[in-house]
């Protein structure tokens, strides 16, 4: 059986915490920042993890994370 393809976009995105659970970055950092107050910019700066609904999904396109 053949190696099975890492999608390069979601690998990009996401990383692996030591307890294997899935991080991602959090939306809306990028641009039109004036209007956002510092604390929200300040709490986008964090990571979370993805959602127990998405988590099938992403594995799936990472089969070697």
């Amino acid at each position: 059986m053949p190696k099975m393809k890492t999608h390069r976009g979601a690998a990009k995105r996401f990383k692996k915490t030591g307890s294997g659970k899935i991080t991602r970055n959090k939306s809306n950092k990028q641009h039109i920042l004036s209007k956002k107050t510092t604390k929200r910019k300040r709490k986008l700066r964090l990571k979370s993890l993805i959602s127990p609904a998405d988590e099938k999904r992403i594995r799936r396109l990472l089969p070697y994370l």
